[in-house]
């Protein structure tokens, strides 16, 4: 097998490609081409040795190391748009959300779908808490769900703001926080109590109005940017707001991208973030000053996913 590349970045759109970058130069050095539909999400695995592309209705997974372009394995049960993607922390299982109104779950070591959860209206957003027995949902009606995997079933609901739509959601990587941003530019942040095993409440912490637009995107930062902990606001109008997790005030203010920023991603230590946005680029940020240090350019439509895995790469148990 082929070395591996210690930083992988990704990201696609609505161009119908996958774009691999070396991520210091911006060298684009692997494009592939994903022809059914736009690609809505992405997402590599914890070893590093596939990427998945979500797009409408399949789930494509593609080998990173490889110089094939066809998809190693395609996940078809989805019948509208993939929102959201992504892995257990073995690589042994893929989950994912879909405009379908349905979260479901893939055993990568089996063929098909092996669960399915019906949220009844359409899927944006799904995160896997870190217990990794529990998934939190966000829908197109303003609903947040908790899915236990254990019991199978909802286990908690709660709805932040009526018919306004849960563009995102992310937790904490200690499990103790919880955001949601929506379509008015408002996070709510909870704190997640818990009782034995699993979430049994969502308590009320902030309500922070970040962005005049819609929040495309919102995400906590990494374990290893302690002792600073940020939160990270995509939105439409056009920037990428960082703030402090401790009080929740305005550390800075990303200002490039000519449109609508749809998705970030820190780099492990949080000393970086990545954005991708419909002006057709992705940028390199730097959380010292808030400046751009890199702009990935070679998309010729709305670039609105990024993956990054900088990390070792964890080996499956």
């Amino acid at each position: 097998m082929s070395q591996q590349p210690s930083v992988i970045l990704a990201t696609a759109g609505y161009d119908h490609t996958i774009r691999f970058w070396e991520a210091k130069s911006g060298r684009c050095y692997r494009t592939l081409q994903y022809p059914d539909s736009q690609v809505n999400r992405l997402e590599i695995t914890p070893d590093k040795q596939y990427v998945a592309a979500a797009g409408n209705p399949h789930i494509r997974l593609f080998d990173v190391n490889s110089n094939s372009t066809q998809p190693v394995v395609t996940y078809d049960a989805h019948t509208n748009n993939v929102m959201a993607v992504g892995f257990q922390c073995d690589g042994n299982w893929m989950y994912s959300g879909s405009e379908d109104g349905t979260v479901k779950i893939w055993d990568l070591r089996a063929q098909g779908c092996q669960m399915e959860f019906e949220s009844r209206a359409a899927v944006n957003t799904v995160v896997l808490h870190c217990n990794q027995t529990e998934l939190i949902s966000g829908d197109q009606n303003g609903n947040i769900r908790v899915w236990d995997l254990a019991a199978n079933s909802c286990s908690c609901e709660l709805v932040p703001e009526v018919d306004t739509a849960v563009r995102s959601l992310t937790v904490m990587w200690d499990g103790g926080l919880v955001v949601a941003a929506n379509n008015h530019g408002t996070c709510y942040v909870w704190r997640l109590l818990r009782g034995t095993q699993t979430m049994t409440n969502f308590e009320p912490l902030h309500k922070l109005q970040a962005h005049d637009g819609y929040i495309l995107k919102c995400l906590l930062s990494p374990e290893y940017c302690e002792p600073h902990r940020y939160l990270a606001t995509a939105s439409s109008d056009n920037t990428v707001k960082i703030w402090n997790v401790d009080g929740f005030t305005l550390e800075k203010t990303l200002v490039g991208h000519q449109r609508w920023v749809w998705d970030c991603v820190f780099s492990v230590d949080g000393a970086y973030l990545i954005t991708a946005s419909s002006d057709t680029t992705a940028r390199l940020w730097t959380m010292a000053t808030g400046e751009t240090i890199r702009v990935y350019q070679g998309h010729h439509k709305a670039t609105v996913c990024c993956a990054l895995h900088d990390g070792a790469e964890s080996s499956p148990s």
